[in-house]
């Protein structure tokens, strides 16, 4: 018999075979690399934990951690299944771990509106703003709540303090208190999560001044005092006494940014500096990071080394290396507890306690090895910081840097012969100028997907302000730092506030360049992911394989084109309502109202400005018309009814596809529109966003993007 040709199902059944057998091969090349994938399935399942819609139960991500063991103990012989089915068991332990890291902060917090009453407590921290004083405090005491349920810790805001406050002063004041805000629209920064898990179960103002108390005389509470808190509140104290002691030498911003640097507090530091620092790409030198370690340690070690090499004997016949290692990295443990342990800083200080411990150790120290266990050990004790903006831009940039700098050592970084100082300056500045395009490059995504703003001039600002910071601002810091027991401090701080005041003016003016900072559509979470996954396929393979991850880089950069802002937006609380015209302007009614959360509106709807619908023009071709009792907005085809008093909703029911009411509907039923959001709907599900069009109006509440996690606000549904 004639034999049988192949059938389309074969073919197909042929190539899969044939990729199977392909992907095996060039996975198994890259054995040696296969570790760097470990924080990224650990983080994989960090992030599973929390775009979760319910809290899943406690014994979810253990029981996918055993299936995963089990089934690597039977495919033993298989590289790529063994692959992925360890990367499923790692991401099963990352969904565990941050299960457990939320049932352990799990404390309780405010139900809503608390006061004005009187609070009492202790001061766990304190940090000068620009206007007042803002601190944390442990209550003690707070009208109208038992024991059981008082916050763990506040945070107040005062602008009057009788006294000297400092860390472990006991307080009484007169407050106003709320529980931790929920996002200010579907998708936006979730300040309750992060509250949640630095235990912060309330936060307000001050009514009044702060008056200090005496301690209570309670030997067994002293004693039940451990010694994490006690290694806490000495910190602080010691941050605030320096901070005090700089902000005496260094008035002004000058001052505010030394205070930043040297102890991690940027409250005093203002709005128009912010946003200079921001506009100019230099917002990072303001965050503890890489940068400053680095070059605390570094400073140290060379300092040192170079001195203990004045002594013939010592240098002869002892390894100074190392002793200068170890010193300079006790000067970086220091130089953590003083910021706060913030999470960069941490990244920062594990990075370079192994790098210091690879000089102990005559080993190479800088690799990508050595940022993925900087990532898992950050991941391991703080798992939440996953989903951060400071933990994505650090990482991001790091592995960024690292991964070209690897790629740069196997092409033969040290060229033959002796350079020239012009030559090495002129290498210098080149690299200065690469590193700078490389984190621009790699943190771009991260800035349009967290902050929807771009700094177009970053590389033109970082040529100046990394070599001032380096050669001249952290040097004076480290030297100041060092005399303040002898009471010379000026000699190091003086000269690090000239070195601001350059820096600040650099700033100033790269942010007065047109288009300084251009505003860009919020990404997606899908494009953001696309970019991640693209980045690490490219950071972490070496074959040839890893080029592939340009593509999902370049899907994910085209992502924003496809964001559709909402035409309607409601705040949680019923006192705000916005509409976004077709020129990509945002109408409120008040723009006196929180600037907070009318700019995040402003930036997440990515409209250009904001306008006040009563004091001015109305959006073009009669779109908007208003009278006392409400407003009609017309847009693509649909009508959405905004209720300002009760007595007009029967009306308001007739006309509109989307009614908005900031009153409770509950005795005035209305059937006409497909879509009503009342007083009721805003404190069962939070903010939400509508969207308008022919096939007829849309809607997403807050409550529908976070979810009922622990640190929501929101009451369960009946169904």
């Amino acid at each position: 018999m004639p034999r049988r040709g192949k059938t389309a199902g074969e073919d197909g059944l042929h190539a899969v075979r044939w990729l199977y057998e392909r992907a095996g091969d060039a996975l198994a090349a890259e054995r040696q690399r296969w570790l760097l994938w470990l924080p990224v399935c650990f983080g994989l399942g960090i992030a599973g934990y929390f775009s979760a819609a319910t809290e899943p139960p406690l014994w979810a991500g253990p029981l996918g951690a055993l299936a995963s063991l089990l089934a690597l103990a039977v495919c033993r012989r298989f590289p790529l299944r063994r692959f992925v089915i360890a990367a499923v068991l790692v991401t099963a332990l990352g969904f565990a771990v941050a299960q457990v890291r939320s049932a352990l902060v799990e404390a309780p917090r405010l139900k809503g509106n608390w006061g004005p009453a009187t609070l009492s407590g202790q001061v766990l921290s304190v940090e000068q703003r620009a206007r007042g004083w803002r601190f944390l405090l442990r209550p003690e005491a707070m009208a109208g709540l038992s024991a059981t349920e008082l916050p763990a810790v506040v945070r107040v805001t005062a602008h009057r303090i009788e006294g000297e406050l400092r860390p472990g002063s006991w307080v009484e004041l007169r407050a106003r208190l709320r529980a931790p805000s929920a996002p200010t629209m579907p998708g936006a920064f979730d300040f309750a999560r992060k509250a949640y898990f630095e235990r912060i179960g309330g936060i307000g103002f001050a009514l009044g001044p702060v008056s200090l108390q005496p301690a209570p005389q309670d030997p067994a509470a002293e004693g039940a005092r451990g010694l994490p808190e006690r290694w806490s509140l000495f910190w602080a104290a010691a941050r605030q006494t320096i901070a005090e002691g700089v902000s005496a030498l260094l008035p002004g911003q000058s001052g505010a940014v030394a205070v930043a640097l040297i102890t991690g507090q940027r409250g005093a530091i203002t709005e128009e500096t912010r946003e200079a620092m921001r506009a100019a790409g230099l917002a990072h030198l303001l965050a503890i990071s890489g940068l400053h370690m680095g070059l605390v340690s570094g400073i140290l070690f060379y300092v040192l080394r170079a001195a203990l090499a004045l002594s013939p004997g010592l240098a002869l016949f002892h390894p100074i290396k190392k002793w200068a290692a170890v010193a300079a990295g006790l000067g970086a443990f220091v130089y953590l507890c003083l910021v706060g342990a913030t999470i960069p800083a941490q990244r920062a200080f594990i990075m370079v306690g192994i790098v210091l411990l690879a000089v102990l150790l005559d080993r190479r120290a800088i690799s990508l090895r050595l940022v993925a266990w900087a990532a898992l050990l950050v991941l391991l004790f703080s798992p939440e910081s996953l989903v951060s903006a400071s933990f994505q831009l650090s990482f991001a940039a790091v592995v960024a840097l690292v991964a070209s700098y690897e790629a740069w050592d196997r092409r033969g970084r040290a060229a033959a012969g002796e350079r020239g100082w012009t030559q090495r300056l002129a290498i210098y500045v080149l690299g200065i100028a690469l590193t700078s395009l490389i984190a621009i490059l790699a943190t771009s995504a991260f800035a349009a997907f967290h902050f929807q703003r771009l700094a177009v001039f970053g590389l033109l600002a970082n040529l100046i302000a990394v070599p001032l910071t380096a050669f001249v601002i952290m040097p004076a810091a480290v030297l100041g730092l060092a005399l303040m027991p002898f009471g010379l401090e000026a000699l190091g701080f003086l000269p690090m506030g000239w070195g601001i005041e350059l820096l600040l003016a650099v700033a100033t003016t790269v942010a007065g360049l047109p288009a300084a900072l251009v505003q860009v559509p919020p990404m997606p979470l899908w494009g953001l992911s696309l970019v991640v996954f693209g980045g690490l396929w490219l950071c972490l393979w070496q074959g040839r394989w890893r080029f592939w991850g340009i593509l999902p880089i370049l899907l994910g950069a085209c992502s924003p084109a496809a964001f559709d802002p909402p035409d309607l937006l409601v705040s949680g609380d019923g006192r705000l309502v916005a509409l976004r015209d077709a020129e990509r302007r945002l109408w409120l009614a008040d723009l006196r109202a929180s600037r907070f959360v009318i700019d995040s509106w402003r930036r997440g709807s990515f409209s250009a400005e904001v306008r006040n619908w009563n004091s001015g023009p109305a959006p073009p071709g009669g779109a908007l018309t208003c009278d006392p009792q409400g407003c009609l907005y017309r847009r693509a085809g649909a009508v959405a009814a905004i209720s300002l008093d009760p007595r007009g909703i029967g009306d308001d029911c007739a006309r509109a596809d989307v009614l908005v009411s900031l009153e409770p509907l509950r005795r005035q039923p209305c059937r006409g529109p497909a879509l009503v959001i009342d007083r009721f709907d805003l404190w069962r599900r939070g903010g939400h966003a509508v969207w308008l069009g022919p096939e007829g109006p849309r809607a997403t509440s807050v409550r529908e993007v976070q979810g009922l996690r622990p640190w929501s606000s929101f009451p369960e549904e009946k169904r």
